[in-house]
């Protein structure tokens, strides 16, 4: 069974920076990648960045320049080092593992979060 774990969130004022980790146990077979998202109350979860099975990410343009997205390939591990952190960022951070299956298609599997507040 695939599960996934967020860590590191957490408060820090405007302007400073956390990194968030998520720890992957479990066999995961055709994987397409794996991504952030956010997700505020009353708001759809949006993606935040990805990254693909080369190596090669992405970001929405709010956070470009400031976030990097990594992994650990070996300790099965994703992060997210956030920089110049704004009250805007301020979210519920998930971590999630696309996998690609023949009959499914393409879908996720999903941490349970982790609370970032930037207060100002």
């Amino acid at each position: 069974q695939v599960q996934l774990e967020e860590s590191g969130g957490g408060s820090v004022q405007a302007g400073g920076s956390l990194k968030l980790s998520c720890g992957v146990s479990g066999y995961i077979d055709n994987s397409c990648g794996m991504a952030w998202y956010r997700q505020v109350p009353g708001k759809e979860r949006e993606l935040v960045s990805t990254i693909s099975n080369n190596g090669a990410a992405s970001y929405r343009d709010s956070v470009k320049d400031r976030f990097t997205i990594s992994q650990d390939n070996a300790k099965k591990t994703l992060y997210l080092q956030m920089n110049s952190l704004k009250t805007e960022d301020t979210a519920v951070y998930y971590c999630a593992q696309c996998v690609e299956d023949k009959y499914e298609g393409r879908y996720n599997y999903w941490g349970q979060g982790t609370q970032v507040t930037v207060s100002s």
